[in-house]
């Protein structure tokens, strides 16, 4: 819609100004009475030589559009009264049209690179994962939708000197039955307890470099050993993901990467871009400290394995971008990486970007408990469950599936509650608050959802008997929502903020609410096949929406 109006505004002005700086310009007044759109002619003073006065009067008398019912000059603004019959009839047909497809570039754009989640083999999947895992699933969804096709990899934290101390800490206190039986559980046990002895005896950081070293140097029972550690806790993680709707292409960790380091460190050597530095090579940098290539002693470090990913990716699947969502902690270290890229003359270094975000705290504080130990996320989410278990017992007993009901209710409301939030902002946790029926929550948009799917059964009507005629004041409200729906998918992905989907689906659920409170939708009168129609398309926009941030939709709650 905007950019139809641009054009006519562009036909105005007789192509003085070109159409896309013109929609950029477009703006929501304030207050309505102000109109449905408006055009500010400051920006435009400069350019034309005349002032934003007599600009804005040149468009009220030359602009011409079916989409606008009246012009209104205040200053140097155009307001723009849309023309609500013209423009209700084409955004509800062409939902109904196109469904689910609405909003989604029917273009094939290409492969983009999602690197998200990452947990540590044999430690716990905690609250601080949650962030990475949601954030990078909603944007890779919110890529699709835009005509990309997402690949999404989980770079499992599977190699490192802990895996040394994990081996001997096995060798005196594992028991295979009770590993199988819990595993995470079991390895953080006897992890914890290496530490704890190490205190009173040295000799074991001597085993676990020692025990380190064979498996670099793949000894079989090492090697063994390791598999078995990640097997066994990448299965645990999966039942995690399978609880989140979340499924990966690919989990090439850390170790993946261990024959492809040297690639990279001959390559910088060659590019003579490695100086010798305090025990180490590096890759000076301008206005940050070097990045570490490599230890004398020929040990790689992050940025090695960080730089080695990348060129795989790039060979693998020719990504227009590669997206790392990590916490904002690790910003230098990006800055780093793709600097170094740069340097080494490659042009997909601009493709590289940091998604960063804050922190999950609990009544101000970094989450953990008093002995310091993480907040689990399954213990996070079996709650959320519990609790809405409890909440649909109270407010509706005879509901058929409770506990499928309860589980997209509960998983719904911890993924909502941070994506709700824009990314780099720290969030508060609160699960009490986050499964409220009312206010800024996920349970508020399904419930919105199922009261619409109730009203659509009461009513029992196909699709083919809808009709699309103008709904008065207040249902406009929604209509103009319904129009915002691609250009919000459009600017989520493009500003890389999930939030920005969530926040629609807040909007949109609180004005269909208003609406509904003053409306009869079923009625029997002219009007009642239209509103249908509009429930129907905002049940698609809700559902949708939910859908792209990896949140369930239940028909009924």
């Amino acid at each position: 819609m905007n950019l139809q109006i641009a054009k006519s505004i562009a036909i105005a002005l007789k192509y003085q100004v070109k159409v896309e700086d013109i929609e950029n310009l477009l703006e929501k007044p304030k207050h309505v009475d102000l109109g449905d759109c408006s055009l500010p002619c400051f920006k435009l003073a400069k350019k034309l030589g005349k002032s934003p006065q007599i600009i804005a009067s040149d468009i009220q008398k030359n602009l011409t559009c079916d989409l606008i019912q009246s012009i209104e000059i205040v200053g140097g603004y155009v307001n723009l009264f849309l023309n609500q019959h013209i423009i209700t009839q084409q955004i509800l047909s062409n939902i109904m049209k196109e469904q689910k497809l609405y909003g989604a570039s029917p273009l094939n754009k290409g492969n983009v690179v999602f690197d998200f989640s990452s947990p540590n083999i044999a430690k716990p999947f905690s609250m601080g994962h949650l962030r990475s895992t949601v954030i990078g699933n909603a944007l890779a969804n919110i890529a699709e939708k835009n005509g990309y096709k997402a690949i999404r990899i989980n770079h499992l934290g599977d190699w490192g000197t802990q895996f040394g101390k994990l081996i001997v800490a096995y060798r005196h206190w594992g028991n295979q039955q009770t590993i199988k039986a819990t595993p995470i559980k079991e390895l953080l046990k006897i992890y914890v307890k290496f530490h704890e002895e190490a205190e009173k005896d040295s000799t074991l950081i001597e085993q676990a470099r020692a025990a380190f070293k064979s498996l670099e140097d793949k000894d079989d029972e090492a090697l063994k050993l390791w598999q078995w550690f990640r097997d066994v806790s990448l299965e645990e993680f999966m039942t995690l993901y399978q609880l989140l709707g979340i499924e990966f292409d690919a989990y090439d960790g850390e170790a993946f990467y261990n024959d492809k380091m040297q690639n990279v460190v001959n390559e910088l050597q060659a590019k003579g871009l490695l100086t010798l530095s305090e025990g180490a090579y590096v890759v000076e940098l301008e206005e940050m400290p070097p990045c570490i290539i490599t230890k004398t002693d020929g040990a790689t470090l992050y940025a090695t394995r960080d730089l080695a990913a990348a060129f795989y990716r790039i060979q693998q699947y020719h990504p227009e971008k590669i997206f790392y969502i990590v916490g904002h902690e690790q910003t230098l270290h990006f800055k780093q990486l793709f600097n170094v890229v740069e340097k080494m003359g490659y042009e997909w270094a601009k493709d590289l970007s940091h998604v960063a975000f804050g922190m999950i705290l609990k009544e101000g504080k970094k989450m953990s408990t008093r002995k310091g130990k993480v907040v689990l996320l399954n213990d996070v989410l079996t709650e959320a469950i519990e609790t809405a278990k409890q909440n649909i017992q109270m407010k509706n007993p005879n509901l058929q599936n409770k506990e499928q009901v309860a589980k997209q209710v509960g998983v719904g409301a911890v993924i909502f509650n941070d994506l709700k939030n824009y990314r780099l902002h720290d969030i508060d946790f609160s699960i009490e608050q986050m499964l409220h029926f009312e206010g800024e929550t996920g349970p508020y948009i399904q419930y919105t959802y199922a009261r619409i799917f109730s009203i659509l059964d009461k009513a029992d009507v196909q699709l083919e008997e809808m009709t699309y005629q103008p709904l008065g004041v207040q249902a406009w409200p929604v209509i103009l929502l319904l129009e915002q729906f691609p250009r919000v998918i459009t600017d989520a992905y493009e500003q890389t903020d999930p939030s920005l989907v969530a926040k629609y689906a807040l909007q949109l659920a609180r004005a269909f609410n208003k609406y509904y409170a003053n409306n009869k939708i079923l009625s029997n009168d002219d009007l009642q096949s239209s509103r249908l129609t509009l429930c129907h398309c905002v049940a698609i926009m809700l559902e949708e929406s939910l859908a792209l941030l990896g949140i369930s939709a239940p028909k009924n709650m």
